[in-house]
């Protein structure tokens, strides 16, 4: 087994793949490193590519007006990013910024494609593991909202 399909295992994306499941993805991906600073992503974009950060920390950033740029959240090591346009196409509406030496795999969707009717069981295995990363995004966000909402609100006596 390859360092890089062990790394595949142990990421989001590969909780539930066999090791050669595991090895024919990561054959189709590409490895990339970045160093602290490096964009992967830049918010606007399109590149229609799933990530999955094997190493390092990413921070997930939205321009706020002029130069400024707001902090949303850190990606760390095993999280997928990209996932949205990955499947839709549709431009980045966040930047992903390296915060530190970070070690990134990529897929682009047309390699994905190609492995529906050869490997249809890891290609359902791989859209698995993308909702239930965007069904974590969306639980963070929602609780973020009843939070900001109780605060501006200072409602059920928590502020």
């Amino acid at each position: 087994m390859t360092d890089m399909t062990k790394l595949l295992l142990q990421s989001t994306l590969g909780t539930e793949l066999s090791e050669e499941q595991a090895a024919n993805l990561s054959e189709m991906m590409q490895a990339r490193r970045l160093i602290e600073g490096d964009y992967l992503i830049a918010e606007g974009t399109s590149d229609d590519t799933l990530h999955v950060l094997l190493e390092g920390r990413l921070e997930v950033v939205k321009h706020a007006g002029g130069d400024d740029e707001v902090s949303l959240a850190v990606l760390r090591d095993g999280d997928l990013a990209g996932e949205l346009s990955f499947i839709d196409g549709e431009a980045h509406t966040v930047g992903l910024r390296a915060l530190s030496a970070s070690h990134v795999l990529s897929l682009q969707r047309t390699d994905f494609e190609g492995i529906v009717n050869d490997h249809p069981q890891l290609a359902y295995l791989v859209m698995r593991a993308v909702t239930r990363s965007v069904h974590k995004i969306v639980h963070r966000m929602n609780h973020q909202f009843i939070e900001l909402n109780n605060y501006i609100f200072k409602q059920h006596g928590r502020y």
